[in-house]
């Protein structure tokens, strides 16, 4: 599945999700069947996320790095690839410079 250069008919919580001292920032899109997504962007610097639900997480632009738990090597992505996350998880991700913008999607 091709990563959306945008999304209609969503509607947007205004309030934000802020992690890490304001490094992290996402929205979440609520869609009319109940989906739920967050679109974000990552400032420089390396975060550890957990996961309750799989994540399949899309790159829109920039770059990272991800260690999914239980692997030791670095995978980079860069805009336009998609890595997934296991659900009950968790991953660590590293942006060297720049802002990493990414759409992730649950289930």
């Amino acid at each position: 599945m091709p990563i959306p250069t945008q999304i209609d008919a969503v509607s947007v919580l205004c309030k934000a999700n802020v992690y890490f001292d304001g490094n992290v920032i996402s929205h979440v899109l609520q869609h009319a069947n109940g989906e739920k997504q967050t679109l974000g962007l990552i400032r420089p610097g390396e975060y550890v996320f957990g996961t309750a639900a799989p994540e399949r997480m899309d790159i829109v632009a920039g770059k990272c790095s991800v260690r999914i738990a239980g692997e030791t090597e670095w995978q980079e992505y860069a805009t336009g690839e998609t890595f997934h996350v296991p659900g009950d998880s968790q991953f660590e991700i590293s942006v060297a410079e720049g802002l990493c913008e990414y759409l992730c999607s649950f289930g």
